[in-house]
């Protein structure tokens, strides 16, 4: 039967932002790390509404997937409902990814780009996927693993907790064995050093302790761009130990288990602990005993550093839609504008025009044809190229310019999108 154990959790705000967003938790056997993203402290609450909601374990029934889920869910709801009940905190949202620990197995939750490893023997392998515009890209072909390492577009997630009153959460279930070492963290430290460098760090260091600090010292000697938390534990076989003790012990902190009982205050929990800790810099962070007292003013938006991540919800439906049968001046002005190409041979010429629009999952696409329907919803167009970039990531003055349904060259279109996918073209 596996237990963790070793288990250490250190968080820092790194080098170029002013308050750390980033929020963990770590109790034997649920670990969890959560990035926010919003402003005016919005993303701190966003990502402690997230650990609060496992806070009193997982529910009864289910396998350990469907229980992480359930808190996943949970933890999306609150975030929501407060951001509408609080304008200021409007949109915010936060990565989450959490991991179980039963007798032979690690269940994994995930949504964002928050990362779980596991390093076995030697090799570290990732356990998650991000969702991230980058990483779609990946998958599909269209970016190398070294393009997405340096791509002007790789903060931009695609799924995150808040920003809908649903989410939908990746869940997977692994073997474990007795030494596997299991990494819980967020982008400030993949974004800053490389796999193979933490596997390394890992590899070198038996001290899970000193291998979290020589992490965090590393992304930060690297740029520090972002915020930093990670989240290491050991397995081991509990039939070959003592037992597991009543309080799970952290590097540097003892936590006692709490009562269980309901969270009500939105949020605010752990505050000013929380800022006590990161004043002293890299530190132990697990839950708190006493919520804070709410601010008196909020501490005006300041100018996001580099690297700084953009929260881009899941893309919308298709902003072209289709003419209404009763309208009949359209269909009128439609079936006028096809007659006139047929009649000319003009229909066939059109077979060399393109436009740009987006698809019915809001992704930017190429289309061959006109920008129209023919009554009885017939359109002129067809697909010709599916980018990987959704409408949703680029500004609404970009996309306005870009996505206008302009009769274009098949080179000046296609061109046009491939440059937008590999990031020559700023969102």
């Amino acid at each position: 039967m596996l237990r963790a154990a070793e288990v250490v959790c250190k968080t820092d705000t790194g080098r170029q932002r002013r308050d750390n967003e980033d929020s963990a938790f770590a109790r034997p056997p649920v670990f969890v790390v959560a990035d926010g993203m919003g402003g005016a402290q919005a993303g701190e609450v966003a990502s402690r509404i997230a650990i609060e909601a496992f806070e009193h374990g997982l529910p009864g029934d289910g396998s350990a997937e469907e229980r992480l889920a359930m808190r996943v869910r949970e933890a999306n709801h609150q975030i929501y409902e407060r951001s509408k009940a609080d304008r200021g905190r409007a949109g915010m949202g936060t990565t989450l990814t959490a991991v179980y620990v039963d007798a032979a197995h690690v269940a994994i939750a995930h949504v964002g780009d928050s990362r779980a490893y596991l390093f076995r023997d030697g090799t570290l392998q990732r356990l998650t996927q991000d969702h991230s515009l980058v990483d779609e890209l990946v998958r599909r072909g269209k970016l190398t693993e070294e393009q997405a390492a340096e791509h002007p577009q790789r903060s931009i997630i695609t799924r995150a907790l808040g920003p809908e009153p649903d989410v939908e959460v990746d869940t997977w279930t692994y073997p474990g064995r007795s030494r596997d070492v299991i990494l819980l963290c967020s982008d400030g430290l993949t974004s800053m050093i490389s796999e193979d460098r933490v596997r390394a760090i890992l590899a070198s260091h038996e001290n899970l302790e000193a291998a979290a600090e020589v992490l965090i010292n590393e992304a930060n000697e690297a740029g520090g761009r972002d915020n930093i938390t990670v989240v290491l534990f050991r397995l081991e076989d509990l039939d070959s130990s003592d037992g597991g003790p009543d309080q799970a012990t952290i590097v540097g902190m003892t936590v006692p288990a709490r009562a269980s009982g309901a969270v009500d205050d939105g949020g605010q929990a752990f505050e000013s602990r929380a800022r006590a800790e990161r004043s002293r810099g890299s530190t132990a962070v697990a839950v708190a005993s006493a919520p804070a007292q709410p601010k008196s003013k909020r501490t005006p938006p300041v100018a996001p550093p580099s690297g700084t991540r953009r929260l881009h919800p899941r893309p919308p439906v298709a902003q072209r839609r289709e003419r209404r049968f009763g309208k009949a001046l359209a269909a009128l002005a439609a079936t006028v504008i096809v007659l006139a190409l047929i009649g000319g041979g003009g229909y066939l010429a059109s077979r060399q025009l393109y436009f740009i629009g987006t698809n019915s999952q809001g992704v930017v696409t190429v289309y061959r044809g006109l920008p129209y329907n023919l009554p009885f919803g017939v359109p002129l167009y067809e697909t010709y190229y599916v980018s990987g970039v959704p409408a949703s990531v680029i500004p609404a003055a970009r996309r306005a310019g870009l996505l206008n349904n302009n009769l274009r060259s098949q080179s000046d279109a296609t061109s046009l999108v491939m440059d937008l996918e590999q990031g020559r073209i700023s969102p």
